[in-house]
């Protein structure tokens, strides 16, 4: 089960006054993308009804996570000092800082206000998992912020940070999913698992395509994390492996790249996408033989084909 959330996101009414809170709201809506959170959200109900799924029920949380996710994208954008997601010009490149913070904290606003069109027994418990979700994405993003000035981060330290930066909103959004479609709580704890997995192997990519990827496909300018000193799991692993801190804040990208190669880092990345993927994957098949666990399985595999 697929839905055009590009299509949805564009009918929403953001012509709103005043013009400069909304304007930036849309803009960044229409950017496009893949819409995997919400996506996410709709297979884990249909891996528990199958095609029977009311999608009435289940599109709020959907589009809510869609919307909450837009909203860290911009305050994201603020703290690491981008220029271009998307492909396009950061809204507060666009605009300013205080419109990309405004309009930001307005879209967490609209996520809440679109949340709460989910059926009104289960309300309650779609509110505690997207606040848990939210305190753990504000919980990675300091994380994050804080490594920049240590030098003692361990690999560890750098997935328990992605995993609440990145992995729990793909998490979550599987088991909000499957919560209102009726799963019990084991099938919610396995999808919420599949979630964390896929996440991770999510994060590790983004991390290799920042050095190794295509501007144009990437989306951002590669070499972001290295110009900002980010503790990425490429520096990180290199750091493993050579044993001891390397300064990478401030250093030519093809010099970094150089040492990345000569300690075979994207190896090693490429390496541990796959084994989050294939964890992933085999908890997939723990799951009733639907056509949205086929479908699971693919955008998992999907993942690794960026690396290729």
């Amino acid at each position: 089960m697929t839905c055009d959330f590009n299509r949805i996101l564009a009918d929403l009414d953001w012509s709103k006054q005043p013009k400069r809170l909304y304007e930036p709201i849309g803009y960044a809506l229409s950017a496009g993308g893949k819409r995997v959170r919400p996506q996410l959200c709709l297979l884990g109900a249909a891996t528990v009804s199958g095609e029977q799924v009311v999608m009435g029920h289940v599109l709020p949380a959907a589009l809510a996570l869609e919307i909450f996710h837009n909203f860290t994208l911009l305050h994201d954008d603020v703290m690491d000092k981008a220029q271009v997601r998307r492909g396009r010009p950061c809204v507060h490149i666009r605009w300013d800082e205080n419109t990309a913070i405004l309009s930001g904290d307005q879209m967490l606003i609209e996520a809440y206000k679109m949340l709460s069109g989910v059926p009104a027994d289960k309300l309650a418990e779609c509110l505690r998992l997207f606040n848990e979700m939210a305190t753990g994405i504000c919980e990675g993003q300091q994380l994050d912020m804080d490594f920049e000035t240590r030098e003692d981060v361990t690999l560890d330290d750098y997935r328990e940070m992605i995993r609440l930066k990145t992995a729990v909103l793909l998490a979550t959004a599987l088991r909000m999913g499957a919560y209102i479609a009726g799963a019990d709580a084991a099938m919610q704890q396995t999808l919420y698992e599949i979630g964390i997995h896929i996440g991770i192997a999510f994060q590790i990519e983004d991390d290799l395509l920042d050095c190794y990827g295509d501007e144009k496909t990437f989306g951002k300018a590669i070499g972001g994390d290295i110009r900002e000193g980010k503790k990425t799991f490429m520096l990180l692993t290199a750091e493993r492996l050579k044993g001891g801190h390397i300064a990478v804040k401030g250093q030519p990208l093809e010099d970094v790249l150089a040492l990345y190669d000569s300690l075979h880092v994207k190896e090693v990345a490429v390496a541990a996408i796959h084994e989050e993927t294939a964890a992933a994957i085999a908890k997939l098949h723990q799951l009733p033989d639907t056509a949205a666990r086929q479908t699971l399985i693919e955008m998992a595999n999907k993942l690794q084909q960026r690396i290729q």
